[in-house]
Order: C-alpha cells, then structure tokens, then sequence
C-alpha cells in the first residue's frame, strides 16, 4: 500500500512544501476546468518527453519541453509569480 503524502502550504499560500523542498502553487484564479485541462496537457508533454529520451528523439524531445514549459506558466507554476511581489496580495 502506498503512503499518501500530505501537501502543506506556506503561510501566505504561494508555494507548497513537499519532501520539505518548496515548489510553486498553482495560481488559484484558474478555474478548476481550466486547470485540469492544463495539468492534462503537462502530462502528456512529459509522457512525450520520456518517449522522446527513449527513442533518441531530439526535435520530440524540443517540442515536448516546449510544451511542458508552456503548460507550468499557464498554471502559473513558472514566469510571472501570480501574486505581487513584497505583498500578501495576489494580483
């Protein structure tokens, strides 16, 4: 069986705090349709990556991390934090 790990937050709720490493929270104005269709796009640029290192694909293994990257910014996981910065205000 395996042991479900629970995700803690930050205070201010910006990042989540997980193996004790902290990693960007999605930004919480994305509707919840709207972020799993993101997430579901994540993964299946980073199935697409894995397939690419497997084949030795490089111009799949580009496209695949392009995707990826595009994915987190939507999310709000990389690029522009989606709070303002030096504040406890989101923008």
């Amino acid at each position: 069986m395996i042991k479900e790990k629970s995700t803690e937050r930050t205070a201010d709720g910006h990042y989540l705090i997980i193996d004790g490493r902290r990693w960007r929270a999605t930004d919480p104005r994305i509707s919840e349709e709207k972020r799993q269709q993101l997430v579901s796009e994540l993964m299946k640029a980073r199935r697409d990556v894995g397939r690419a290192l497997r084949e030795g694909n490089r111009e799949l293994e580009r496209q695949s991390r392009s995707r990826v990257q595009k994915a987190k910014v939507a999310l709000g996981e990389r690029g522009a934090p989606w709070w303002k910065e030096g504040s406890e205000e989101k923008q």
